[in-house]
Parts: structure tokens; C-alpha cells; sequence
């Protein structure tokens, strides 16, 4: 079993379990570095906001997450990494989120 951000790929994925999954994978990426559970879960709060943003910036709901505002949302998520993280790292999250978009009905 093949799992990407908690999303298992030999399931259906819906629009909600990719959003949940770069929230997910947004959150690893910028938001572990708290060493106590409160503050880490307040942290974790603070990135899922940034994805929500990410959402509205690129005209896409947040609640409501199509194919391709995931898509537009990956686009701003990736350019406000690249101001934290390295080109590599940013591009290697990008792709597996990909992996889970690509699998999601047109």
C-alpha cells in the first residue's frame, strides 16, 4: 500500500483528500520544528491558514477544492516555499502531489 501524505493511491482520491494532503505535506514541510504539542499544533493551524490563502490568491475554495484549483494552488504554494526551501525540495513535494492530482477524475 502506497501512501502519499496519509492518501492512499490504490483508493479513489477526491479533491478533499489532495487539499488534505498539501496541507499535510505544507505543514511537514515548514511547520515541524516545535518541540512542544501546543505550540506545534498552533503551527500547524498557522500552515493550513497558508494554504487556505493559497486557495483564495489563486481563485480557488479552499472548501471546496476542484482539480484545477489544486493545481493553482500548488503554483502559489510552491512560489512562497521557494522563498524558505530549496528548489530541489520545493520540486520533489510539488511532484508528489502531482502523483495524487493526476489520479483524480476530470
Amino acid at each position: 500500500m502506497t501512501k502519499i501524505y496519509g492518501v492512499d493511491l490504490n483508493e479513489k482520491i477526491t479533491p478533499l483528500m489532495v487539499r488534505d494532503a498539501i496541507s499535510e505535506c505544507f505543514s511537514q514541510a515548514h511547520c515541524s520544528d516545535a518541540g512542544v504539542s501546543n505550540q506545534e499544533s498552533m503551527e500547524k493551524e498557522y500552515c493550513v491558514e497558508i494554504v487556505k490563502k493559497a486557495f483564495v490568491d489563486s481563485g480557488g475554495d479552499f472548501e471546496n477544492p476542484t482539480k484545477e484549483s489544486i493545481i493553482n494552488s500548488l503554483r502559489e504554494l510552491a512560489q512562497f516555499a521557494k522563498k524558505f526551501r530549496n528548489q530541489e525540495v520545493v520540486k520533489k513535494h510539488q511532484e508528489e502531489i502531482m502523483k495524487l492530482v493526476e489520479k483524480l477524475d476530470k
